[in-house]
């Protein structure tokens, strides 16, 4: 009944990014269930919407202060363990769409599932490549604000 009202309310591609929403914000995908889409659903689309509304000011941001403390090759070296970028996705201070944008810039991820064999990046991994299809952005605009930061840090 509740999929009827919420089909009836939304438009096709209202509906998947709701789904989205609520998969992309909930810490565990995996154990999501309808009772929390139910009470918090609608709550986490509109967060969600306002955080794609706000993506390239969102990225530009994150990148400023990971290339404040980093330089580009470190950000991503897999040398010591953990790379700097997953450990600020860890901490919260990198969101998943910044890792996402990221990816697609640089294609990293395929690079950190040779080097990095542990639970944390595999499930992180997941969520990466889970999400990618359904983050349709103008990459070469954020390639662009990714340039800016790195020639202005260098």
């Amino acid at each position: 009944m509740w999929f009827e009202k919420v089909a009836r309310q939304k438009s096709d591609q209202e509906v998947v990014d709701f789904f989205v929403a609520n998969f992309v914000s909930c810490n565990d995908p995996e154990t999501l269930w309808i009772g929390e889409m139910i009470k918090e659903g609608e709550e986490r689309y509109q967060n969600w919407q306002k955080k794609i509304q706000s993506l390239s000011y969102l990225f530009k941001e994150e990148s400023q202060s990971l290339f404040e403390e980093n330089k580009l090759e470190e950000v991503f070296s897999c040398s010591k363990g953990h790379p700097p970028l997953l450990k600020r996705f860890l901490t919260g201070k990198v969101s998943l769409e910044t890792l996402v944008i990221y990816d697609k810039i640089f294609s990293y991820s395929n690079n950190f599932d040779k080097k990095l064999k542990d639970p944390v990046w595999e499930t992180v991994s997941r969520r990466i490549k889970k999400y990618n299809p359904f983050l349709n952005i103008d990459i070469f605009r954020f390639r662009k604000i990714l340039k800016e930061i790195v020639l202005e840090d260098s």
